[in-house]
């Protein structure tokens, strides 16, 4: 059916609407500009609430497979595109993204013209978007949803591998494959809803892992002080949100970008090494380097077209910190060291207490 994607700035895009409903579909709208990963962009609960635009012109080429899923349905609310195919060839797919979407009732746009609608959110920044079956939107204006933490984050604990070494990952929408790079480590890895965060001194796990997630990290300002207290208190790694939030609770600050950082092929310099390694990236805030003046964390990472902030470390406590993500999935592995340094810390402070 005819459908109609309008944006916050008052622009309207003509397509074809697959999985339509009466009701608008409101949030977010976002690019993303990794050519393959589709199907972990759908089910990454970072991107929950948001509309994401595929910047690659044709999209589902290789299906969709039972092994790719980043939790365990898609988490965005539309997507757009220029070309969706339900024509696929891979020996592991088994549903073509149409059919994969249409069973859970997400909104595809298509036939839109992408490029004009990138080229927008670059100039204007990320905002409020709508698809209708309406091309007039008068009387319904487009709405922004950032409150997605609170969606997506588990409800219970669940223990993963029987490793020697006990990680304990605070959930706040975290990714399938962080877990999955722990266990190939050998760990044992118990997520922790972001909610029991008070659980984990009984637990006394080895280390502590502060997960990605979407939306604004001061809405969680309720947990910062008791963040401080866990990070300050285990070997430390914070991935993407997670990052922000240990800078926040160190009392850094943080701001949105004007259209953040989705895709795989960031450039990411560390400033230990001295090299520069490709990253895959999802977030829209960045911690303010300024306000990290006020606290003792230090930059170990930025980012080389921008120069945003994309880790921390602490002169005297084992913490680590990437805004990117080093589990990839979608994107290069270039970063998967992050886990195996930070694990190295774990192995150093095992048994000591840090924080009293």
């Amino acid at each position: 059916m005819k459908g109609y994607l309008h944006l916050e700035d008052g622009s309207v895009y003509a397509g074809e609407l697959e999985n339509g409903s009466p009701e608008d579909i409101n949030g977010e709208i976002v690019f993303f500009t990794g050519m393959t990963g589709y199907q972990e962009v759908l089910t990454d609960p970072s991107y929950k609430n948001q509309i994401v635009v595929f910047t690659y012109p044709l999209i589902g080429n290789y299906g969709i497979n039972f092994s790719d899923d980043e939790s365990k349905k898609p988490q965005v609310k539309a997507v757009v595109m220029y070309e969706c195919t339900k024509n696929y060839s891979h020996y592991e797919a088994k549903h073509s993204i149409k059919d994969y979407l249409q069973k859970w009732n997400i909104p595809i746009i298509y036939h839109i013209d992408t490029r004009s609608v990138v080229k927008k959110i670059r100039h204007q920044g990320s905002m409020a978007a709508t698809i209708s079956m309406s091309a007039n939107m008068e009387e319904h204006p487009c709405a922004i949803f950032e409150d997605g933490v609170f969606e997506v984050t588990s409800t219970s604990m669940e223990t993963y591998g029987e490793g020697n070494t006990h990680i304990a990952l605070i959930d706040f929408g975290y990714k399938k494959s962080i877990v999955t790079a722990l266990v190939e480590r050998g760990c044992k890895v118990t997520t922790v809803p972001f909610k029991m965060i008070d659980k984990i001194k009984d637990m006394k796990p080895d280390g502590v892992l502060l997960s990605n997630g979407p939306g604004d990290p001061e809405k969680l300002s309720d947990y910062f002080s008791t963040i401080k207290q866990i990070v300050s208190s285990y070997p430390t790694l914070g991935i993407c949100l997670g990052h922000q939030l240990i800078a926040l609770s160190f009392g850094a600050k943080t701001k949105k970008l004007l259209f953040g950082h989705r895709g795989a092929n960031q450039p990411v310099f560390d400033e230990k090494t001295k090299k520069v390694f490709m990253t895959s990236q999802n977030h829209s805030y960045v911690v303010i380097g300024d306000s990290l003046k006020e606290t003792d964390l230090t930059v170990r990472f930025y980012h080389i077209n921008d120069e945003s902030i994309e880790g921390l470390t602490h002169p005297t406590l084992p913490i680590v910190t990437a805004q990117f993500h080093p589990e990839a999935h979608p994107g290069p592995s270039d970063s998967e060291w992050i886990f195996d340094e930070f694990l190295d810390l774990v192995t150093t402070a095992k048994g000591d207490i840090l924080y009293v």
